[in-house]
């Protein structure tokens, strides 16, 4: 296998990038000065080596902690729960959230090997009573798989007494709250209804 191929296979592996568009990408880079492509190689290196999961919320972060984490000015008794880290930028992009957050990693997913032990609830579960949470925010995708992980997060933390809501709807079932706008996650947020 060529060097050409080698990269356009890595590319096509990357969500929303087919074979074609893979070697469109793979040829750009050619084209471009071999500085600019070792500039590329380097951050994705750094990439790799720098950023880890939050020790406090799996937030991808350089730190031990993430900056929404560390920031006092943030209300710890509330918390919103998302699938995947980038999940919070969406979120964060309305401008209306003001509490902390917790990445579970996924959503769980029978079909693709992907259980409870698998997302970092655990993590979820000892928090709330150890940061005196209030209220958790379930802000998984509105897809069958993120109910069906909204559904068990909320009867995991029946016990612990605490209230869980649920984000309205308003996102497109089957959407991602990556792409959604900021004014759609703002209301969503404001219209969340008890689980």
């Amino acid at each position: 296998m060529s060097a050409i191929d080698d990269l356009t296979t890595e590319l096509a592996r990357l969500p929303g990038i087919g074979r074609k568009t893979a070697q469109r990408l793979t040829f750009h880079l050619l084209k471009q000065p071999a500085d600019q492509s070792r500039r590329l190689a380097a951050a994705l290196v750094t990439l790799v080596e720098r950023v880890r999961p939050c020790a406090r919320c799996h937030n991808l972060t350089e730190l031990e902690v993430c900056a929404l984490c560390a920031d006092t000015r943030r209300d710890g008794t509330l918390l919103c729960v998302v699938e995947e880290a980038g999940d919070i930028a969406a979120i964060e992009r309305a401008g209306e959230f003001r509490g902390r957050y917790h990445v579970l990693g996924g959503r769980l997913s029978p079909l693709d090997g992907v259980g409870p032990d698998d997302l970092a609830i655990g993590l979820l579960l000892e928090r709330v009573p150890e940061e005196g949470v209030q209220e958790v925010i379930l802000a998984t995708n509105p897809s069958l798989e993120g109910e069906a992980t909204a559904l068990y997060v909320q009867r995991q933390l029946a016990p612990l007494g605490v209230r869980v809501t649920r984000i309205a709807r308003g996102l497109p079932v089957g959407g991602d709250l990556e792409y959604a706008d900021g004014v759609t996650i703002a209301q969503a947020l404001h219209a969340r209804r008890e689980m």
